[in-house]
């Protein structure tokens, strides 16, 4: 089943914060913030067994344990093991991640995108987010960002292993979906170039927003286009840079992506527009994105990105940032500007 047929929503939940992203949250204030987003509408909650070793995944289904499972959709990821053994947090290899959920668990963390760690993985999430099915599997980070030079090698190891093991379970009905779960373009277009298997679609995260998305206009929107799949856009604030955070990719923000945020806010200030609205309407724009999924830690955020979304946005607003040479050419805009 395509992905954005099983998509119940456009804006979405995205749950890596509920595993300690760059800060220790307390376990009622990740419970407040899921059941915000169940309050405010939103039914479709994204997860990975990566986010703090498991701890997203246990705060989650904690908090959805008393909802109807028939009410929302759910999609986690496929890739590692989490091991009951314990390991040196600092000392974990995340490839350019480093840092990110130095505050969740501490339990082991296995790559591995085998056919047999692909079901185990699902059973542990299983049990973990306290459900009997899972909706969508994406294969998690097979990309160079966490696997440098080696990252074709590991893409093959899936391809292999979990891309297959996933189009049966599909066709098998115990998933309705699967597809990569990404922070880079390129091992979505190369999963597409192959014969098979054959995704649902992909969670991209962070390669469409506004500040970041020239190089997803070059191939891979145009791809997903045409194979009539869809992405969800993950990380449409850029790891808190766009709305005045410190981070970009997880790292601290350069100096010219600061620059950048400072011209788009100068711009945004001007028309009263606010940053989060300008981020998330920029990617629903385009018609491959069937939904955006920004992380929340507070309850309070989620309020935030629901008027973002309602937020009237003049079209003079967008004009002037694709003369200021602010968005790229062939990106979509709102309201046709």
């Amino acid at each position: 089943m395509a992905l954005k047929d099983i998509l119940p929503g456009r804006l979405g939940f995205g749950a890596a914060p509920l595993g300690n992203m760059f800060r220790d949250i307390p376990e009622q204030e990740a419970l407040a913030t899921v059941n915000a987003a169940w309050d405010d509408g939103i039914r479709y909650f994204d997860n990975a067994p990566f986010y703090g070793a498991g701890l997203a995944e246990i705060r989650m289904g904690a908090a959805l344990a008393a909802r109807p499972r028939g009410d929302y959709v759910i999609s986690t990821k496929v890739g590692r093991l989490i091991l009951d053994e314990i390991e040196d947090v600092g000392a974990r290899d995340l490839g350019e991640k480093g840092g990110v959920f130095r505050h969740g668990r501490p339990n082991k963390i296995v790559n591995d995108y085998s056919a047999d760690a692909t079901l185990r993985s699902i059973d542990d999430s299983l049990k973990r987010l306290g459900t009997d099915h899972i909706d969508i599997a994406f294969v998690h980070d097979v990309a160079q960002d966490f696997y440098g030079d080696e990252w074709l090698t590991v893409f093959e190891s899936a391809r292999k292993g979990a891309f297959r093991a996933l189009d049966r379970l599909r066709d098998e009905g115990v998933i309705k979906a699967w597809g990569l779960g990404v922070n880079r373009v390129e091992p979505i277009e190369l999963l597409l170039a192959l014969e098979g298997p054959r995704p649902d679609g992909f969670l991209l995260a962070g390669r469409y927003t506004l500040l970041d998305h020239a190089r997803a206009l070059q191939r891979v929107m145009p791809m997903v286009a045409e194979h009539e799949l869809a992405i969800v856009v993950g990380g449409p604030y850029s790891s808190g840079a766009l709305v005045g955070g410190p981070n970009f990719e997880y790292a601290p923000a350069p100096p010219e992506i600061l620059d950048k945020v400072t011209r788009i806010k100068a711009i945004a200030d001007r028309y009263g527009v606010s940053m989060k609205a300008a981020g998330l309407q920029f990617a629903l724009a385009n018609p491959v994105v069937a939904a955006v999924i920004p992380g929340a830690s507070r309850p309070g955020r989620i309020a935030e990105d629901r008027a973002a979304l309602a937020e009237s946005i003049p079209v003079d607003f967008w004009r002037e940032l694709r003369s200021a040479g602010l968005v790229n050419p062939a990106a979509p805009l709102p309201a046709a500007a």
